[in-house]
């Protein structure tokens, strides 16, 4: 077992260490320190090494730390009017569920398990079961400060926030159980990463009973996930036998690993994520366009990739006009909530901003663009002069803002009849700031992920992420997007301020692609 657990680990630190070293490569400032033999550099990889360790350690607690303060913590004091220890438990309980099933670490096809049981033939049930009990207590030490640091800030007791992360664990445990319980009954396996309609449908509606009710008043009163939380870790010893003599897991795992064998090679991997796409473009031959030039180009692409560019689009706009619908009937149904939901909206305005960094579609709209267009032009020199590049640019960007501008109206518009049926402002002016903000939040994430993409273009040949500046850019964004939620300010000052830094932001970006995209703008080995 031990042995298991340390062939685990170096398989696990090699990919990890060699992604770490590829990624320091693709940087253009340390591009040309690096050594052209990088792999066998040893002073570089030992720091990869320490790199690798660290973030094994880090990530114990920071998704975990990260979870607590937004979903469950930061969603929580919207709540004021509610005990805070019930409002902590019941968003804790329902969003659990969720994880039992979404984030299970048993049924997660990963390429470590790939090199392991496919390669390496190794035992698949120790090997399963170590990495699996493994991941398991990691994630109990990871909840266990935050469940005490915040528990207790919100008043449960200090012994029930000892125990949360053995609760959280038990149910984990108890839905494998039954997975695998299902799977010989059933002969068909599960995977977190191709979760069904039903599934998603599933989690829509769970995730409508940890936050909805709360805004109505109503919580499970706090004796209430106690009690089932607890009752999950005698349910999660006795799922410990169930896991342990389950047999099949070569098979459970084989199955669950066939749609990785072809992605380990990039040829095979470019071929199905191809195959995948070209399901979703439409092949009527009767499109076609009466523009020219690159307008001609344009708009033949968006016809022809209509179901990539706009469907999930749609459903975004779908699911906001219906929570936007939620509140409405909730502020007529108990109209004592007017003045909290008021002032949300006055002053919450920058917790937009990680909200429209979410449901914004540039990184589908430039994965679009580069494998089915990009990817072919860019072997003609023409394609790169500066004059087409920004011509280009400019009209895609057009495109790319017409797409995330939907979603974008629907929450403006939203939010400002929310502010007036909630007794409105003193002054008119924020209803029209409040929904141009938020137009230009939608418009900033436009620009900012096709100027990244002709910047930094990130793409291989399979369109995967390999570069390592687009990475950090990505995380850098993702920090600044996060920061932002703990913001608050009048919808005047911020929504002023993104206007004007949206404007700015447009003109550097349109100089930047001018100048530098004939160079940067290329296919990537």
């Amino acid at each position: 077992m031990h042995k298991t657990l340390r062939i685990s680990f170096s398989l696990k630190n090699t990919y990890r260490v060699n992604g770490i070293l590829f990624s320091l490569k693709q940087i253009p400032l340390l591009k040309r320190l690096l050594p052209a033999a990088l792999y066998k550099a040893k002073g570089l990889k030992i720091f990869a090494n320490i790199v690798s360790v660290l973030w094994e350690v880090v990530s114990a607690f920071l998704g975990k730390f990260l979870y607590f303060v937004t979903m469950v913590c930061g969603v929580g004091i919207l709540y004021k009017e509610l005990p805070e220890n019930a409002v902590f438990l019941h968003i804790l309980l329902i969003l659990t569920v969720i994880g039992s099933f979404m984030n299970t670490h048993l049924f997660n096809p990963t390429k470590d398990k790939y090199y392991a049981m496919i390669l390496m033939k190794m035992d698949a049930r120790e090997y399963t079961l170590v990495n699996y009990f493994y991941s398991i207590l990691k994630g109990a030490i990871g909840f266990l400060p935050f469940t005490i640091l915040f528990g207790m800030d919100r008043g449960v007791p200090l012994w029930f926030c000892l125990l949360l992360p053995l609760c959280i664990a038990g149910m984990k445990l108890t839905y494998a159980a039954i997975t695998l319980w299902d799977y010989e009954k059933r002969g068909f396996g599960y995977n977190e990463n191709k979760l069904s309609k039903h599934v998603w449908g599933c989690i829509a509606l769970l995730l409508g009973v940890a936050y909805v009710p709360p805004a109505f008043g109503f919580v499970l009163p706090a004796v209430v996930p106690m009690g089932i939380f607890l009752a999950c870790i005698p349910l999660g010893m006795a799922s410990i036998t169930r896991l342990t003599t389950f047999r099949d897991y070569y098979a459970i795992n084989k199955e669950l690993l066939a749609g990785l064998t072809n992605q380990m090679d990039s040829t095979a991997r470019a071929q199905l994520v191809k195959q995948v796409n070209e399901k979703k473009i439409s092949t009527d031959t009767s499109i076609t366009s009466s523009r020219k030039g690159f307008e001609y180009l344009n708009e033949l692409f968006v016809k022809r990739h209509k179901r990539i560019l706009w469907n999930s689009t749609k459903k975004i706009s779908y699911v906001c006009v219906f929570l936007i619908a939620a509140v409405l009937v909730g502020i007529y149904l108990l109209p004592e909530g007017k003045p909290a939901i008021n002032e949300i909206v006055m002053t919450w305005l920058p917790y937009f901003v990680f909200i429209m960094y979410a449901i914004n579609r540039g990184t589908n709209f430039t994965q679009a663009l580069f494998m089915n267009c990009d990817h072919s032009l860019l072997t003609y020199s023409f394609y790169k002069q500066p004059s087409f590049i920004l011509r280009l640019f400019q009209i895609r960007l057009r495109e790319i803002m017409k797409i995330n501008a939907v979603p974008a109206l629907v929450i403006g518009g939203g939010l400002a009849l929310i502010l007036f049926a909630t007794g409105g402002t003193e002054n008119p002016l924020n209803y029209v700031v409040l929904i141009v903000s938020i137009l230009c939040m939608s418009l900033f994430f436009s620009i900012h992920y096709l100027t990244i993409y002709y910047l930094l273009q990130p793409y291989n040949a399979g369109t995967e992420l390999k570069g390592g500046t687009y990475r950090i850019v990505l995380a850098a964004t993702y920090a600044a997007c996060f920061a932002l939620m703990q913001l608050r300010m009048p919808i005047m000052i911020f929504g002023i301020m993104t206007i004007v830094f949206c404007v700015v932001y447009s003109i550097v970006a349109s100089i930047l692609v001018y100048r530098l995209a004939p160079k940067t703008f290329r296919l990537r080995t």
